[in-house]
This record gives C-alpha cells, sequence and structure tokens, in this order.
C-alpha cells in the first residue's frame, strides 16, 4: 500500500522560496507509470494541481505557476519536492502529495497534508 509524507515549514515570509518534501513509501518513484504530484487548497477554495514529475523526470506544472514553481526528486531516498519561489500570502494553504496513477489519469493516493502559512 502506497503512503505519501509530507514535510516542510508551516510558515514563510513573503517573497521568500518555500520548499515542501513528499517522502513516498510502497511505490516508487521511478519505476511505475505513475505521476507524482503536488496540489494545494487555499483557505475556502476548491483545489489546485501545482504539477507533478513523471518516472523518467520529466516536469508538468500549472500555467499559472510554472515561473514560480519547481518539482525535483531524490531517487536514492525515494523522494519528491516542490519549490515555489516569491510566494505571497496568497500562496497560503493545504498542500498535499499526491500520486496520479497513469491508467485513468486520476489521483489515487494522498498524503495528509500540511498547512502553510506565508506571512510577515
Amino acid at each position: 500500500q502506497v503512503q505519501l509524507q509530507e514535510s516542510g515549514p508551516g510558515l514563510v515570509k513573503p517573497s521568500q522560496t518555500l520548499s515542501l518534501t513528499c517522502i513516498v513509501s510502497g511505490d516508487s518513484i521511478t519505476s511505475t507509470l505513475n505521476y507524482w504530484s503536488w496540489v494545494r487548497q487555499p483557505p475556502g477554495k476548491g483545489l489546485e494541481w501545482v504539477g507533478q514529475i513523471s518516472r523518467s523526470g520529466n516536469t508538468y506544472y500549472s500555467p499559472s505557476l510554472k515561473n514560480r514553481a519547481s518539482i525535483s526528486r531524490d531517487t536514492a531516498k525515494n523522494q519528491f519536492t516542490l519549490q515555489l519561489n516569491s510566494v505571497t500570502p496568497e500562496d497560503t494553504g493545504m498542500y498535499y502529495c499526491a500520486r496520479l496513477e497513469a491508467t485513468w489519469y486520476s489521483f489515487d493516493s494522498w498524503g495528509q497534508g500540511t498547512q502553510v502559512t506565508v506571512s510577515s
């Protein structure tokens, strides 16, 4: 059974870089056709896809965030990381990592989420 666990700072100052890591167990981020994704939810709003990384390391981003977001991975540790530059209070919300399974192109496993607040 796949498990995902997010980690990172809960509070980030405006203009700084947010960095979150997702540790994956029960599946390999390099050996399956699945994608490894970041999704966020601002307070009072719906889910927003941030981006994802494939087993070969190809990355894909939301058009609204592609200039600020970067997803990388550490294959030895079976984890992937989101960096979001120049954050503003609008980046506040719950951040989830998730597995996007490639057959039906749907999210089938989620981390518990981590709260990020952007404030000075």
